[in-house]
């Protein structure tokens, strides 16, 4: 037997706020791709609410990730999500070889930047023919 409403809701429609957010959050998966992070400003859930949303349906198979996206904030690709049971995106991994070049690239451009601005521990040295002969000379 159902158990008859509260006195000051009778007449009343009820919602449950978890139920209405969760149905704005399946309308913006529907309309298209999202990250966690779109989500949230879209919905105004939390971000974390939206992570343990999206994993929890991603487990069960109600989205898959539909590409990677590399954000030069961000260390790690970010996952953008789209509703659907297709396979996901392979994910690019980067060789030995890609990340030693690019750290010894990232390390070129800081060294260049750092001399720019007059950092004065960057200034080379003279080679020692030229130190000798300075000395010499005084």
């Amino acid at each position: 037997m159902p158990r008859p409403a509260p006195p000051c809701n009778k007449g009343r429609k009820i919602i449950k706020v978890n139920a209405l957010m969760m149905a704005q959050l399946m309308k913006h998966l529907m309309e298209g791709d999202y990250t966690c992070h779109e989500l949230a400003e879209e919905t105004g859930l939390h971000y974390v609410t939206v992570l343990h949303y999206t994993r929890e349906m991603y487990r069960e198979g109600v989205l898959h990730i539909c590409k990677w996206d590399k954000r030069p904030e961000s260390k790690d690709p970010i996952r953008i999500y789209k509703l659907g049971s297709k396979p996901d995106a392979k994910k690019k991994i980067l060789t030995d070889v890609e990340k030693s070049q690019r750290y010894r690239q990232k390390k070129k451009q800081l060294k260049l930047v750092q001399m720019m601005a007059g950092d004065s521990t960057l200034v080379t040295r003279k080679p020692k023919a030229q130190q000798t002969q300075q000395k010499e000379a005084a």
